[in-house]
């Protein structure tokens, strides 16, 4: 399997790259912001890889990190999940905001990726939820900031579940105590 890939790009036709490495052109699928992040025709590039091997093809996705490429990993677990859907996520998404998401449980962030629907978000959120925070450090609660994770898990111990906690602690101010938001939480939870 070809893991990373170092030589001189040739050519960006979104959303594939041409590097020459050993003398070897290699055609590589990207995600834009991978593509972004390139450098000019013609200087060195390094992208960390996974190859694909189908009876018809071996196909090569390049990512700038390995953030990227463990996320790519994670969704081609997915059952209905390909290579090109799992790509268009991360072209649509950064790895933060996919991880977020799933945090969230925010379906109508996935499904302004194209080629993403209801229930194919859905999917990706219910079985991201626990793979996505193993994969990629800090992906679970982590994301949210301040007051608001210590909120969440103050409203979980109390026995809501996850997806109402993050919802609560959503429609919290910025800069809020813990002891003001887990009022505020509670008070929007009772509606």
């Amino acid at each position: 399997m070809i893991g990373r890939l170092r030589g001189t790009l040739l050519a960006k036709q979104p959303p594939q790259v041409l590097v020459e490495a050993g003398g070897v052109g290699y055609e590589v699928d990207v995600p834009m912001s991978t593509l972004y992040t390139l450098p000019a025709l013609g200087a060195e590039v390094t992208l960390l890889t996974h190859m694909v091997v189908r009876e018809d093809a071996q196909l090569l996705y390049g990512f700038g990190t390995d953030r990227e490429r463990a996320t790519f990993r994670e969704l081609l677990k997915i059952s209905g999940v390909g290579p090109k859907v799992a790509l268009a996520v991360l072209s649509g998404l950064s790895t933060d905001d996919l991880a977020r998401a799933v945090a969230m449980q925010d379906t109508a962030l996935l499904t302004r990726v194209p080629g993403i629907g209801k229930k194919t978000a859905e999917r990706l959120l219910l079985e991201l939820k626990g793979r996505l925070a193993d994969a990629l450090p800090g992906a679970g609660g982590a994301h949210v900031a301040g007051a608001g994770a210590d909120v969440m898990a103050a409203l979980v111990a109390l026995g809501y579940n996850e997806r109402e906690a993050a919802a609560a602690v959503k429609t919290l101010p910025e800069g809020v105590s813990v002891e003001e938001g887990i009022r505020a939480a509670l008070k929007a939870l009772a509606r």
